[in-house]
């Protein structure tokens, strides 16, 4: 089975602590690598988990909160010094494009490689990254500035279709990949085989939803139905309600309400606020109404599985 696996980079919300950084995160898709938000120190954590930030061909950024951004130009920077010379992507808010560029050009930085820019459009599940393993949509946020979430889907595996099988229904080469892409056989004496008959799946396409900054909002519950992890932040315990409204920010029960009512196969919380030294109390809280609810810890890293 092809790689699916999250590592956290950074989990703490807008205030760094010594133990914790902001936002980041390294999602490994069948050897592709996605960089979710850059926060301060995201590449001295790369290199600290030893983790190859120049396999890293795509950036998405979820919002202008420089918790989220600002240790974008020390990567690209570092990435630029140490001969880097193949395309970078990054999915963005349009503003980005200008305080990147701005900074080049009063450094007098030529980067040895081009930075593809790819402006968010704020389209609820639109379509902006694409390949033969993955895709990636938007998952519109209800933040204090425009926001977005990103849901990485797995796309299905061809089928698999023994040996037996073949020279049981002596089946053509050349039908085989139709086959397992869906088709039925049809032998020399007119028989149907069904597809289901001959084929097998080892496991369905997985799913990650990353819901970086938001307040409580069941709109977003249609875009992540069903996703096996889903992160989403929970900077504040439930007591600290008042506050999270007035950031636009979510509590614990609030993110686990999230994810009971979206069906989700496992919960993922982070964000804290500095002023959690300890954050068993909120994995607590959060497990009182989704059981199955874990910590972003920084260092770690899930395997998603279906």
């Amino acid at each position: 089975m092809q790689n699916f696996e999250l590592t956290i980079l950074g989990c703490s919300s807008a205030t760094p602590t010594s133990t914790r950084n902001p936002s980041a995160q390294l999602l490994n898709i069948a050897e592709r690598f996605f960089l979710i938000d850059c926060g301060e120190a995201t590449q001295i954590q790369l290199r600290k988990f030893k983790l190859k930030f120049q396999k890293i061909n795509h950036i998405f950024i979820s919002h202008l909160h420089g918790d989220h951004y600002l240790g974008l130009l020390g990567l690209v920077s570092s990435m630029h010094l140490l001969g880097r010379t193949v395309d970078l992507h990054i999915y963005c808010p349009p503003e980005l494009v200008e305080i990147i560029e701005m900074q080049f050009k009063h450094s007098h930085t030529q980067l040895r490689f081009n930075i593809v820019y790819h402006p968010h459009r704020y389209i609820n599940n639109d379509l902006i990254f694409e390949d033969k393993k993955v895709e990636v949509r938007t998952i519109l946020l209800n933040h204090r500035i425009p926001c977005c979430g990103f849901l990485f889907t797995e796309k299905p595996l061809l089928a698999n279709i023994s040996k037996e099988v073949i020279k049981k229904y002596q089946i053509p080469v050349e039908q085989i990949m139709a086959i397992k892409s869906g088709a039925d056989f049809i032998m020399d004496d007119g028989t149907v085989v069904p597809n289901q008959e001959m084929v097998s799946h080892h496991h369905q396409p997985r799913s990650y939803a990353y819901c970086s900054d938001t307040c409580y909002d069941e709109n977003i519950v249609a875009s992540i139905k069903g996703v096996n992890l889903l992160y989403h932040e929970a900077t504040f315990m439930h007591d600290m309600l008042e506050r999270a409204k007035e950031t636009y920010h979510s509590t614990t029960l609030q993110a686990a309400a999230i994810a009971q009512k979206a069906e989700v196969h496992q919960l993922m919380i982070g964000h804290y606020s500095a002023r959690y030294k300890n954050l068993q109390p909120l994995l607590a809280e959060a497990q009182s109404v989704f059981k199955n609810t874990i910590l972003a810890m920084e260092g770690e890293t899930v395997k998603i599985v279906s």
